[in-house]
């Protein structure tokens, strides 16, 4: 089948012209043609992307020199042939010159089939040619705006250490003045480089291994002098046969992924020994109730000598250390019950003012400056007066010799580029707790370690390690964080971050009712799975004429309940006992059969029930251990009282 050709022939003589197409015909072409005699016919058809040129070289209005040039400066991969009667070597040359592919003689025109097919073909040659560096020019530009915009610094060295590439993020990461960036050697770089690192040594023994080793990939970590972090990767770059001629490095800065790796695993470390201290706490708490309940019971002992009673009240005072002592603790791990009001944080820190004076001693200055409006917040008064505190101690220690302690109050709005330069904090309304002494300060070492429980760099019997331990669980369960900045010698400044309330809402009123003298034998079920502390109980409700039926978990409490569900008027239960059943959902069994049951939920901290549907509200009475025989006595008093709603 014949080849479609559009041809575009220059010739005066239409007998020529014809005699070119037949010869195009036998040789397997179907041409599609025009002929043209001027230069302005010869433009616009050229215009028209014709497949094939062919050319007269003399023409009264035109020349086929002419039409060569026009055809090259036309920018079209259109193949130009000269066929004339008198073409001479000179004038050939001159063609080929302006970009003719071939030429030839009209006597010998047998020729132009196999003249037109060569050409043809390497019209084709050229456009692949043009295809393909077309592609390599997009891909070269596409490739150096990555390299561009990478978040990585790279640098490509060959063999000869001769610098091939390096982008702007290479620059940047190792601050390379100008005249390091236009060296073609990559000594002096190195050298700026070497300079730079907090391990020179390690540094150059690495490259130079590198360089010994062309084959060899590797990837480390590289510590600047101002602390950036470097994640380094080297690998050898190779030709399309394999041959290695260079290197590639490449440079990311990870400083921000490795402080976040850090504050994780601390979070993770605190929350793992707030666990531990919650459990702790909560177990202790039934032994130190055991003691308060049976010290007290022993003080109303008549039957005592008196030197005995004088042991009652010393046992009393030592349960009572212990209890703030686990009271920290359940305060670290934020498991410590909360009463939340709305308060006036520069109310909160001017209440302080005074008692602080008398801790801190004489030779401690004291600075109070408040936020010229309210700062509302909801938060427990008496935690915030503890975090006021431990801190406030904490300036004072790091002060042996006397010094200056600020106090400030101030109103914080962060957006969201603001709190992203914060650690832990988010976008909001806030009030600023901030206290700032001139002390010893904190050195950078052990910066990551200051809220640890029990972790202290007071000499021993000075400090429990708790201080700053419980003030970090306070903030946390306000929903808050804490910034520290501190400079060896020259001070340390705490800023403590609550959130804001712009406008105060009303407290709910707390209820208050009188406690009657006796139980008059109203009759209770008590849940409680520590028998120690279930028959400490017992005895005290037994003494205020209460009658008791006692169950050690919530299986054995149902079971008692069946049989004595008409006299039970009040449920005490722990929150946490055996046998899959925990104390809230053995109230909600009962109370579905009486709603009018009266319950008391016991435990050592809150967090076991405190979730979306269950709160201290009006209706929920909650008795936190460890509690002595006046607190079981009133708020049993208090729920059994003819006035209580259950």
């Amino acid at each position: 089948m014949p080849t479609p050709l559009n041809v575009l022939i220059a010739e005066d003589s239409p007998d020529d012209a014809e005699l070119m197409v037949a010869q195009l015909r036998h040789h397997g072409y179907a041409p599609q043609w025009k002929r043209v005699q001027t230069e302005a016919d010869f433009l616009a058809e050229l215009a028209k992307r014709p497949d094939l040129v062919l050319s007269d070289y003399a023409m009264p209005q035109f020349s086929g020199l002419r039409a060569a040039q026009l055809t090259t400066a036309s920018g079209l991969n259109v193949p130009f042939i000269l066929v004339s009667g008198t073409v001479g070597e000179d004038a050939a040359v001159e063609a080929m010159r302006l970009g003719a592919t071939d030429y030839l003689l009209k006597d010998r025109i047998g020729r132009l089939g196999s003249a037109v097919e060569r050409a043809l073909e390497q019209k084709k040659l050229r456009e692949e040619r043009r295809l393909t560096e077309e592609e390599l020019r997009w891909k070269s530009a596409l490739l150096e705006a990555q390299l561009e915009a990478s978040i990585d610094g790279i640098l490509v060295v060959h063999n000869g250490h001769k610098k091939m590439l390096q982008n702007r993020r290479m620059k940047e990461l190792w601050k390379i003045p100008q005249d390091i960036i236009e060296d073609k050697d990559d000594a002096a770089q190195l050298v700026h480089c070497t300079n730079q690192t907090k391990d020179p040594k390690t540094f150059v023994e690495k490259v130079a291994y590198l360089y010994a080793h062309p084959e060899e990939t590797s990837q480390d970590e590289i510590e600047l002098m101002d602390g950036t972090i470097l994640d380094r990767y080297s690998a050898p770059v190779r030709d399309n046969a394999g041959r290695i001629y260079g290197r590639i490095w490449s440079f990311r800065d990870i400083t921000e992924n490795r402080k976040l790796e850090a504050q994780f695993r601390q979070a993770q470390k605190m929350e793992a020994v707030g666990q531990l201290a919650g459990g702790v706490a909560h177990d202790f708490n039934n032994i130190l109730a055991v003691i308060q309940m049976h010290a007290h019971l022993l003080k109303d002992e008549e039957s005592l000598a008196v030197i005995r009673m004088d042991y009652a009240p010393e046992i009393e005072k030592a349960a009572i250390r212990a209890t703030n002592l686990t009271r920290q603790l359940l305060l670290f791990s934020r498991r410590q019950a909360m009463q939340f009001k709305n308060h006036d944080l520069n109310e909160i820190v001017a209440n302080m003012n005074k008692m602080l004076g008398r801790i801190l001693g004489e030779d401690v200055v004291m600075e109070f400056n408040y936020a010229a409006e309210p700062l509302y917040i909801h938060a427990d008064s008496g935690m915030l007066d503890q975090v006021l505190l431990n801190l406030s101690v904490n300036a004072r220690d790091a002060m042996p010799d006397g010094g200056r302690l600020v106090i400030q109050t101030s109103a914080v709005e962060l957006d969201e580029t603001a709190a992203a330069q914060l650690a832990q904090a988010r976008s909001g309304a806030f009030a600023c707790l901030s206290v700032s002494d001139n002390g010893c300060g904190i050195p950078p070492e052990i910066m990551s370690r200051i809220f640890e429980p029990f972790f202290t760099t007071k000499s021993v019997g000075k400090g429990t390690g708790l201080g700053l331990a419980t003030v970090f669980g306070i903030v946390q369960q306000h929903r808050g964080w804490i910034n520290i900045h501190s400079e060896v010698n020259h001070g340390t400044t705490f800023r403590v971050f609550l959130p804001r309330e712009i406008k105060p809402s009303p407290d709910a009123a707390v209820r208050q009712t009188p406690v009657p003298a006796a139980g008059r034998n109203q009759t209770i079920l008590l849940a409680e799975d520590d028998a120690s502390l279930r028959t400490a109980v017992r005895k005290a409700l037994t003494r205020f004429g209460y009658r008791v039926l006692e169950a050690d978990s919530g299986v054995k409490a149902l079971e008692i309940w069946r049989q004595n569900r008409q006299e039970i008027r009040l449920l005490i239960t722990d929150m946490v006992m055996p046998d899959g059943m925990n104390g809230k959902e053995l109230a909600r069994r009962l109370l579905l059969e009486n709603p009018q049951l009266k319950i008391i939920y016991t435990t050592g901290y809150s967090t076991d029930f405190a979730d979306d549907n269950f709160h201290l509200q009006a209706d929920i009475h909650f008795l936190a251990k460890p509690f002595d025989v006046t607190k079981l006595a009133q708020t049993v008093a208090d729920v059994l009282s003819p006035r209580s709603k259950a």
